[in-house]
Parts: C-alpha cells; sequence; structure tokens
C-alpha cells in the first residue's frame, strides 16, 4: 500500500544518529544520506525517509500522526524503544506493554523522535 514514509527534521545530524539507533534495534542498516541531505533506510522492502523541510521552514511532528515499525517480538519492541530513549527520543503514551483490541494482542511501545514525530513499535502476539 506505501511506497515509503517520509518525515521531516530541522536537526538531521541528531535525527541520523536517533534513526540509526532505533532502526538498528529492528536490523536495518544505517541511513544513507542523498545529495539533498535526506536520510533514506531501506530494510524489509520499506522505505522511511528523513528530510530537511523543503519549504525551508521548521519541522514538525504530526498532531494525531503515527508512524508504526513492525516488530518481531517483545524483546524487539523494548529494544526499539530502549535505543529510542538513548538517543534523543522522549516516550509518550502509556508505558511499553499488552494492548487488546479489535485486531487482538499487540505489545507496544511509544516514542517521540527528536523532531517531535510520534513513532510505535509493534508486535502482534500470535
Amino acid at each position: 500500500m506505501f511506497s515509503h514514509i517520509m518525515v521531516g527534521s530541522s536537526d538531521i545530524p541528531r535525527s541520523k544518529a536517533f534513526y540509526d539507533a532505533v532502526l538498528g534495534a529492528l536490523g536495518a542498516k544505517p541511513a544513507i544520506t542523498d545529495d539533498k541531505g535526506r536520510l533514506i533506510y531501506m530494510h524489509n522492502g520499506g522505505v522511511f525517509l528523513v528530510t530537511p523541510p523543503i519549504n525551508g521552514q521548521p519541522a514538525t511532528g504530526a498532531n494525531g500522526g503515527t508512524i508504526g515499525f513492525a516488530c518481531d517480538s517483545q524483546a524487539k519492541v523494548d529494544a526499539w524503544h530502549a535505543a529510542g530513549v538513548a538517543n534523543g527520543g522522549t516516550t509518550c503514551e502509556d508505558p511499553p506493554g499488552v494492548r487488546e483490541g479489535a485486531s487482538g494482542k499487540m505489545y507496544l511501545a511509544y516514542l517521540r523522535d527528536p523532531a517531535g514525530n510520534k513513532l510505535c513499535g509493534l508486535y502482534r502476539i500470535p
């Protein structure tokens, strides 16, 4: 359904340290930086990018938006969350844990990246 996901950042070096750590905890390689200064992560068929805003204005987090990263275990969610907190992210929402919803049990953790974007590490419990 998605070709890619891109978020903005006004501090690309800080975002690189954060995303190299949190996506590295999921097995992704460090970002490739293109000639426009964008960070490009490719992992498990997905593409995630971080860019300075094209309009030259400061980057802001989407109010109400969340980007979810699929994890293959509760341990991966915890490692993802810990890497984020250790690299400039801030925990948000409830503490990491099991939630039940219409689609079943999930283990979730939420972070805000250094630019304020809301992220979720999600493991669907079989």
